[in-house]
């Protein structure tokens, strides 16, 4: 079950993932907390992906673009058009004389790992997932553990956050 929920501080709009199961939640913007139970729930949706389209629509409505977004078939729309819309980052790499491969092998050190080695992101989800009480302390710790500076795994827990995919409720992450 997913809800678009608002913020009575700051008037953000988000998802949240199964709002029976946690009595708080926090704005991804202004911080504040809030009780499940008391979230004006502009939608609810089984399907994240219908969950996501009237977040969007809500947004645009809120916006005076209404008229804008209903061009638009599908957010799915706007991201396979943004895939395929210019150069991609190899093409354009080469146009400019820069050896592709030689940039994915310098990315794939400064992660810490061969090419198939997984980015700081997927590694503090996944420590998110792993983690037996995922605490900012034991997610931090886990990430470290596969090579994400601590500092890192804060950051990228908090932007995350903000990103809806992870959410935070008394102190525990979880994936959405």
């Amino acid at each position: 079950m997913y809800a678009v929920v608002g913020c009575n501080e700051c008037a953000a709009m988000w998802l949240l993932s199964d709002p029976r199961t946690s009595d708080s939640a926090t704005c991804p913007r202004c911080g504040k907390t809030h009780r499940t139970a008391k979230l004006k729930r502009f939608f609810e949706s089984e399907d994240r992906a219908a969950a996501r389209e009237a977040r969007a629509a809500l947004l645009a409505k809120k916006r005076d673009e209404s008229a804008a977004f209903a061009e638009i078939d599908h957010v799915s729309e706007l991201e396979r058009a943004v895939d395929d819309a210019g150069v991609d980052e190899r093409e354009y790499l080469e146009a400019s004389g820069i050896d592709a491969d030689a940039v994915d092998e310098a990315g794939a050190r400064a992660e810490g790992g061969g090419s198939s080695s997984r980015t700081r992101t997927e590694l503090v989800r996944d420590a998110v997932e792993a983690a037996a009480e995922p605490t900012e302390e034991n997610v931090v710790a886990h990430a470290s553990e596969r090579g994400v500076p601590a500092e890192t795994a804060r950051e990228i827990l908090t932007r995350l956050t903000r990103r809806g995919e992870l959410s935070e409720s008394r102190g525990r992450y979880r994936v959405v």
